[in-house]
């Protein structure tokens, strides 16, 4: 066995991990923060109410998104700026440890290049696209020869 036999299940465990953990933050935000506090929060840092709703549609249908592997390129690139716009908006200040009050920036910026690690792989074994993917690509070999 070589490295390469087991890089579509490393894309594989990576994709579900980040999956699970963008469908938990959503679903914090869903049922412990609620809807309005969420708005309320992002509000609070001087953010539109709509971005509140995007934040957790993206986190809830993306991360579902990505467990299932559908789309897992545009999916991961997609939550890349809810990444990055935590850090601006509500991590920095905080400093870099995750641990400090306020959780420093650390975890979101490595969230953020997870995911892009993601796009960069794609789906892995086991995704929904992921076959549609295959028999495209065989469909497009047996047309060139």
């Amino acid at each position: 066995m070589n490295d390469t036999n087991l890089n579509g299940y490393a894309a594989t465990v990576l994709r579900v991990a980040l999956g699970v953990m963008a469908l938990a933050h959503g679903l914090l935000k869903v049922i412990v923060f609620t809807p309005a506090g969420t708005v309320g929060f992002f509000e609070s840092l001087g953010l539109p109410a709509i971005l509140a709703y995007a934040t957790i549609g993206i986190e809830v249908v993306g991360g579902l998104a990505l467990i299932a592997g559908v789309y897992t390129r545009y999916v991961a690139l997609a939550m890349v700026p809810i990444l990055l716009g935590s850090i601006v908006f509500s991590h920095w200040q905080a400093g870099w440890l995750f641990s400090n009050q306020g959780g420093g920036w650390e975890y979101p910026a490595f969230w953020a290049v997870a995911l892009i690690v993601q796009a960069m792989l794609g789906d892995g074994a086991f995704a929904i696209m992921g076959r549609r993917e295959a028999q495209l690509a065989q469909h497009e070999r047996a047309v060139a020869q």
